[in-house]
């Protein structure tokens, strides 16, 4: 039997891809188009691996909820997409994996292999990067690989029903919270607290933001991969997360995660669209988080700025060495520096984390046009409670969204207006490669940044 069907290809692949056929009586209008292809896939007509293809890129979906699919697992090879690499480039694959029991049950992990370092990102969380390890440098005859991560207290991947923003004071948040990058966002972000809006009958009531917003704990409603046909080859993930709700906002992220073939860098390239008729606030901070190998006693963090100052009167105290990182330490009460970035002449600005041995360095860049600030955060305490630090560039600073108001930082989106945002990430090894981005750091920084002995006053607009 042979059966002839001309559809969207991307309709091909849900159909194909699942292989599900439901009772006949209770299939839609588009479930009886989906039933024939599913046949016509079974009976040999279209090939099980149909995928959407395009002069740009070559794309599958994993998962979309307008056409409620999603592929439980899947392993892509780059020899699988059709595109005539060349010999050179390593091979590289895609594995979309489900992961099961207790707080993690059904929570999503896509992890991108470029044949150089593999970095796992998280759709169900928001489509955070859970770690990126870099595979041994055999030119450099290194036997040790580095990896992005640290180690929480938070085992599991915990999917975001099991989480409750509201609990301890509004701090439900860290239940979760053990990604290498996760955003902070997008109506809020920050430390909780009380702020005002505008209720559904027009009045200005109060209400309660907790820790960092919502973003990091909303499940991708559509996820795909992109590679690129024409040389570097990029291959990208591309994410779309919802934060709208009736009388709220109605905001978009569209992310992208991708990496090149054989590459030590990966680059998060984001799109926050406002598609409300009315102007909207939103906040974006990107808490970047790094444990050991990297975080240890004598280990550093540069970056360029024109002045620093203490978040508190307790960071205040240490403000000299703000820079640098103690062992763990039992007891240990976080502190929280504010920078004004510096920028060169392609107005980006650089920050760099390093070794005690600086011979492993993981560097960050981004335009301070659409990110103007950078929060450094130290958590050096015990191992077992989190010895950790940030590195975080925003569209502000950590203070309550009702706070950074009175500072002028935050943002508005006009109806209809997006804002973009792109950080690249470069993962250095050997004391020559973390030396030269040091020294651009240094070049840049020029004359040493101003040092704030006193925590901001906070206005009292």
């Amino acid at each position: 039997m042979r059966i002839q069907v001309t559809l969207k290809r991307l309709t091909v692949q849900e159909s194909c891809e699942t292989g599900v056929v439901p009772p006949i009586g209770r299939i839609p209008p588009l479930g009886i188009y989906r039933l024939v292809i599913t046949l016509a896939c079974l009976c040999g007509s279209i090939p099980a691996t149909a995928h959407d293809q395009s002069e740009s890129g070559h794309s599958i979906v994993l998962t979309d909820s307008n056409s409620s699919f999603r592929t439980e697992s899947r392993r892509i090879h780059s020899s699988d997409v059709g595109i005539a690499f060349p010999e050179s480039m390593p091979e590289w694959t895609i594995e979309k994996s489900t992961l099961h029991g207790g707080k993690q049950e059904g929570c999503e992990l896509v992890t991108i292999d470029n044949g150089a370092m593999r970095i796992v990102v998280v759709p169900t969380r928001g489509m955070s990067i859970l770690s990126v390890t870099k595979y041994p440098n055999r030119d450099l005859g290194t036997g040790a690989s580095m990896e992005l991560k640290w180690d929480s207290p938070v085992k599991e991947v915990v999917h975001p029903q099991s989480i409750n923003l509201d609990s301890r004071g509004g701090l439900g948040w860290l239940d979760g919270f053990n990604e290498w990058m996760v955003r902070c966002g997008l109506e809020s972000a920050g430390h909780p607290g009380k702020d005002e809006f505008v209720n559904n009958v027009g009045d200005k009531v109060e209400m309660n933001l907790t820790l960092h917003g919502k973003i990091g704990n909303i499940p991708a409603s559509k996820v795909t991969v992109i590679v690129d046909r024409k040389p570097p080859h990029r291959i990208r993930l591309q994410g779309i997360v919802h934060e709208r709700m009736f009388h709220g906002p109605k905001l978009e992220l569209i992310t992208e995660v991708s990496t090149v073939p054989g590459s030590n860098s990966l680059r998060i390239s984001d799109k926050v669209l406002n598609h409300s008729a009315s102007e909207q606030e939103f906040q974006m901070i990107y808490h970047t988080n790094f444990g050991r190998p990297i975080l240890e006693e004598g280990a550093k963090t540069l970056f360029a700025a024109d002045k620093i100052e203490p978040m508190n009167a307790h960071a205040a105290k240490s403000i000299q060495t703000a820079s640098v990182y103690g062992p763990p330490t039992a007891g240990f009460v976080e502190q929280v520096y504010l920078a004004y970035p510096k920028s060169d002449s392609s107005g980006l600005s650089h920050a760099l984390i390093k070794n005690k041995a600086s011979d492993q360095g993981v560097s960050m860049s981004w335009k301070t046009s659409q990110l103007p600030f950078f929060t450094l955060w130290k958590n050096t305490t015990a191992e077992s409670d989190g010895y950790v630090t940030g590195l975080e560039p925003g569209t502000g600073f950590p203070f309550n969204r009702n706070v950074e108001r009175k500072f002028g930082r935050v943002p508005k989106l006009r109806a209809g207006e997006s804002r973009l945002f792109e950080l690249d990430f470069v993962l250095h090894e050997g004391t020559k490669a973390v030396s030269e981005f040091e020294a651009a750091i240094a070049k840049l920084q020029g004359a040493p940044p101003r040092l704030l002995t006193e925590p901001p006053t906070i206005p009292s607009r």
